[in-house]
């Protein structure tokens, strides 16, 4: 009988036959794999016993079949020996420990994170160390986590000689602003702008300049600005740099120099600028001036710069009738002077006043070119405008012109001054019982000389005269009808204004 026949007779035979065949051929299968690595143990002891019923059944059978197209053959005690071996080979190689393989970007991963996190470390102690960062942690008023942190002042006080300088004397620069009376429109009322109600009506600002405080005397404090300032003033205000208020009154004033001494109740004043010596000054030392440009809006502006140059000569227009009248003898500085520094003051580095800032260049073609009266000539000018109110000069007593003033033609057919003749005043009018008229001079008459000194132009004859003192004699060369001649004059006493 063969065996499909025999399985036929004994379908339970069939059916464990066929369950061995397909667990051997799946164990065979997964021990070949080599992902098969971590079978239980149990399972080897499983496929024993079945091996042992198979052996069982197929000694009870007298004969091999021969494997047709739809069965497979039957093991022998030899193939099933090797299979269970390859079983329990397999079984030991899946409890050994799995061989890893490097992944070179599983191993570029762990080194970036191993990296990070020693970079991170060296920085938190960087932070740590520095004090930026606290060493301790809470919980804030939200109840969020929060770092204790270590605030620092990082507010720096800078102190150099400039401030300290400027520190010494800007408590005694005020703003000085000059109120005049409104002007009264078509419609008869004023129209007032930044008005103040006085006893002498509504008055309004008019300019603004600066000023210095330079004494305290009799509960009164002196400040000393320029003319300009002042001029034309109805009432002026004195603004403190704590914005405190005053009304002041002018002591004396003198055109020539510019300058001007006010008083004002010294309740309020917390401090007095010092003078120094403007004749001591180098060229390209520190200069600071301090004022108020453009007005009170600006009020104590500092700007720094050197001394350009000392004794310039500036030629000024005191009556504004475009002719030069005057030269001020001034300390240069490129230290930044606007309108409304007038009268302020220029400092040195140990913070005394070295001139009162009175002028600058103004040109669109110029930068840095202001000017300051220095200390010495403004000590001299309002130590006399305190005492007399005014200052005074001596006078010749007449009425002047430049000769280049004069044309070439009227300098042949009237003067009839030789060709070599080129420069001088010509007196053109003379007052009665004045010096001049006392010594001898008359119309046309054209000086070149006074006192040793060349005269060629007004500046220069005031600039001679007024260095001398009243009742002085003094000698003057002039030439009269094309003739050179000379002539003693006594100076006399005179008004401000006039020669």
């Amino acid at each position: 009988m063969d065996r499909d026949e025999e399985n036929k007779k004994n379908p339970i035979d069939q059916e464990v036959y066929n369950e061995t065949e397909t667990e051997i051929e799946s164990t065979v299968t997964d021990a070949s794999s080599a992902d098969h690595m971590q079978e239980d143990l149990s399972e080897a002891t499983e496929i024993e016993a079945e091996y042992t019923e198979v052996e069982e059944t197929a000694s009870e059978e007298e004969s091999v079949v021969e494997p047709t197209a739809s069965t497979r053959p039957t093991m022998n005690k030899e193939e099933r020996a090797r299979v269970y071996n390859s079983v329990s080979e397999t079984e030991e190689i899946s409890r050994r420990p799995k061989d890893r393989k490097n992944s070179p970007i599983r191993n570029g991963i762990v080194g970036g994170l191993i990296g990070g996190g020693m970079v991170a470390l060296i920085g938190a102690g960087l932070l740590f160390g520095s004090g930026i960062l606290g060493n301790g942690s809470g919980t804030g008023d939200t109840g969020n986590p929060t770092v204790n942190e270590t605030v620092t002042d990082v507010a720096v006080n800078v102190t150099t000689d400039t401030t300290a300088a400027v520190e010494k004397v800007q408590d005694a620069v005020v703003s000085i602003i000059n109120m005049q009376a409104g002007n009264t429109n078509m419609f008869g009322f004023d129209l007032p702008q930044n008005s103040s109600d006085t006893t002498n009506g509504t008055l309004e600002t008019s300019s603004e300049g600066s000023g210095v405080i330079y004494k305290i005397e009799d509960d009164l404090a002196y400040i000393v600005t320029n003319n300009h300032v002042i001029d034309g003033a109805d009432e002026l205000e004195i603004l403190m740099k704590d914005g405190t208020k005053e009304v002041a009154t002018v002591v004396g004033s003198d055109v020539w120099t510019d300058l001007a001494v006010l008083t004002i109740p010294a309740t309020s004043v917390t401090a007095v600028a010092s003078f120094g010596d403007s004749d001591a000054v180098n060229v390209g030392e520190p200069a600071i001036a301090i004022g108020s440009p453009l007005g009170t809006e600006f009020a104590t502006s500092v700007t720094q710069g050197i001394i350009s140059a000392k004794n310039r000569s500036v030629s000024t227009d005191v009556d504004g009738d475009s002719i030069v009248d005057w030269d001020v003898t001034a300390l240069q500085t490129d230290a930044a002077i606007n309108p409304g520094n007038s009268g302020g003051a220029l400092i040195n580095i140990a913070g005394q006043v070295i001139g009162i800032n009175s002028m600058k260049i103004s040109d669109s073609n110029v930068e840095g070119m202001g000017f300051a009266i220095p200390s010495n000539d403004v000590l001299t000018i309002i130590n006399e405008l305190e005492q007399n109110g005014e200052i005074i000069r001596p006078i010749l007593g007449v009425s002047m012109l430049d000769l280049s003033q004069i044309s070439a033609s009227q300098q042949s057919s009237v003067l009839t001054l030789p060709e070599d003749v080129t420069a001088g005043v010509v007196i053109a009018e003379v007052q009665a019982l004045s010096a001049a008229e006392l010594g001898g001079l008359e119309q046309y008459d054209v000086i070149t000389e006074m006192n040793g000194e060349a005269v060629t132009s007004i500046v220069d004859l005031r600039k001679i005269l007024y260095a001398l003192e009243v009742g002085t004699d003094v000698e003057i060369s002039y030439y009269r009808a094309g003739t050179l001649q000379s002539t003693t004059v006594t100076l006399t006493e005179g008004q401000t204004s006039a020669e």
